[in-house]
């Protein structure tokens, strides 16, 4: 009897995910915004993030119909967009032209994602200064601390959905998580 519930309600869901993707211009509308700012924060590169997001997109719907529901829509959309950008930073030819070119999302644009409710001009150039210095240091974090980082603290996911997202054990994402904070505080000056 158990397992017939079970089975029902794997039906369920999986049903309850195929009417999510029924609307994708709905989907592409509610999810993108999400899956931009992650690969923005995670390549600092305006064109490669956009690129980036369509391909995501392109690649869910294409691929819509191996949707199971086992996760949320959010969690499977920001996986392909992690295998998407884990493939872009491996590709050797692509590599060569990010040496070079730097970083295309200037400091100052990301400074402005921070809210900040002190408002003397002062307090505001403290704040923006504080916000490049951290993103400094992001960048020079691992490729899986990095990750890790944005996806908790830009994108608010909890540790067991970062953990099902990038297929990691959740101590191994803790454990990232952890390291990643030490070195900011580190490199920023912050006792514990």
């Amino acid at each position: 009897m158990e397992e017939i519930a079970g089975n029902e309600l794997a039906v369920e869901k999986r049903e309850q995910a195929m009417l999510e993707l029924a609307d994708f211009d709905e989907v592409v509308r509610v999810y993108r915004p999400r899956i931009l700012r992650f690969l923005l924060s995670s390549l600092t590169d305006r064109d490669a993030a956009e690129a980036l997001t369509q391909e995501c997109f392109l690649k869910a719907w294409s691929a819509r119909h191996q949707f199971r529901g086992e996760s949320s829509l959010s969690t499977w959309l920001t996986r392909i967009a992690v295998n998407l950008m884990r493939d872009h930073l491996r590709s050797r030819s692509l590599r060569f032209w990010q040496k070079t070119r730097g970083s295309a999302l200037d400091v100052m644009d990301i400074s402005d994602w921070v809210p900040d409710g002190r408002s003397s001009p002062e307090s505001l150039a403290l704040a923006r200064e504080r916000v490049a210095g951290v993103w400094r240091t992001v960048q020079d974090l691992s490729a899986h601390q990095r990750t890790v980082f944005v996806l908790r603290f830009v994108e608010e996911m909890e540790l067991d959905e970062i953990a099902t997202t990038i297929g990691m054990n959740l101590s191994t994402v803790k454990s990232h998580l952890y390291r990643a904070l030490g070195i900011i505080r580190e490199r920023m000056g912050e006792t514990r």
